[in-house]
């Protein structure tokens, strides 16, 4: 498989159908030595189940390892952390980790109990997880969907899941896309297998899958973004962190380089969203340096609202993120606007609560 390949197969096996396409790939070709210790960096960003659209199947991860083991490859560890608000533990128990882990003989590591190193990125300094940089060989293992932010999220963003907490909220407060583009420059993925199953194209958290029953293969992380782009019906520069990760030279920006190719034909008709819910509901909020946590929990509790005919009765926008600290406000989400008149406590709230919160708001200024 060629850097400006992007390989597909369709079915509903998706342990065989990993290992058919890492076998297309030859992706045993890729790795250095049978010693080299590879890591495979999922996606388990919540503990919700990978039907649900947020998380990476498991029988995928099956699928490497299986491949990788049958080729005597022994070396092999699992690691991610989820994002700020959830443990990391738990999400490997719900979504089945555990249970490879235990199958399999390959150790999961929690990126949340790590240690951070600080690295210079392409000149920027940012704090990696010390795992990460003992790995020989990582293979990445995102899930194709939507982000309230960043509008896709796919083999760039994963690799926020291998720096600490702290940082991840720093990346907030920096905007997301320049240290994104920044953190491709100081970890490198040396192959990708993207989980199109079923990705929810409006939340990173899940809750509206759209079934697809693909996997995707990639060598280039930014062609592969720019790819998932225009799948998704965006342009790449739509995705500032895409253009900028190419700048810094880690990629191909240019999806229209890419040598797509099938394997074979889809299982059955993909009928695609039509619209985004997510930017429906954009226009209730003033978001500033949110965190992803935060504004993933805000976003379904406006559709709750919304189904109930209730959206529209906000007067002034809702205010959410790391710049509204220590400034005073109407109306404001977590703990980043306890300065406001009104606001929910919580780093970050749940969904429930959020919800709560401004269903009882509404009902006393309506």
């Amino acid at each position: 498989m060629e850097k400006h390949e992007i390989l597909a197969v369709y079915g509903t096996d998706y342990k065989e159908m990993t290992k058919r396409i890492l076998q297309e790939a030859a992706l045993e070709e890729r790795i250095p030595s049978a010693r080299s210790r590879i890591g495979i960096k999922p996606n388990l960003v919540s503990p919700s189940e990978a039907s649900w659209g947020a998380t990476t199947h498991p029988e995928i991860v099956a699928g490497i390892i299986e491949y990788l083991q049958e080729r005597g490859f022994r070396s092999l560890v699992m690691l991610e952390s989820s994002w700020v608000g959830d443990k990391t533990e738990d999400a490997v128990k719900v979504c089945g980790y555990d249970r490879l882990s235990e199958k399999y003989g390959v150790e999961f590591l929690d990126m949340q109990k790590d240690p951070a190193v600080v690295r210079s990125c392409a000149g920027m300094e940012l704090k990696l997880c010390r795992q990460a940089e003992a790995l020989d060989f990582l293979i990445n293992v995102p899930v194709m969907k939507g982000h309230c932010q960043t509008k896709i999220t796919c083999a760039l963003k994963n690799m926020k899941g291998l720096i600490p907490n702290s940082e991840k909220r720093r990346f907030h407060s920096m905007g997301l896309h320049k240290p994104i583009a920044h953190l491709a420059a100081g970890i490198r993925q040396d192959f990708i297998v993207v989980d199109n199953i079923c990705g929810d194209w409006d939340f990173e958290d899940g809750g509206n899958p759209v079934e697809m029953d693909r996997i995707l293969t990639a060598a280039d992380p930014v062609l592969c973004d720019a790819y998932v782009c225009h799948l998704m019906g965006y342009e790449v520069s739509e995705v500032p962190y895409i253009g900028m990760a190419e700048e810094l030279g880690v990629g191909c920006a240019d999806w229209k380089k890419a040598d797509y190719r099938e394997l074979n034909a889809p299982v059955k008709e993909v009928l695609l969203p039509k619209n985004r819910k997510v930017v429906q509901l954009q226009d209730a909020v003033e978001e500033v340096e949110s965190c992803s946590a935060c504004y993933g929990y805000l976003i379904p509790a406006l559709q709750q609202l919304k189904e109930e005919g209730l959206l529209s009765c906000f007067k002034e926008k809702i205010c959410i993120g790391q710049g509204y600290r220590g400034k005073t406000g109407q109306l404001g989400i977590g703990q980043c606007t306890a300065g406001f008149r009104n606001s929910v406590k919580g780093c970050p709230p749940t969904e429930a609560d959020i919800y709560k919160f401004l269903k009882d708001y509404i009902e006393k200024n309506t």
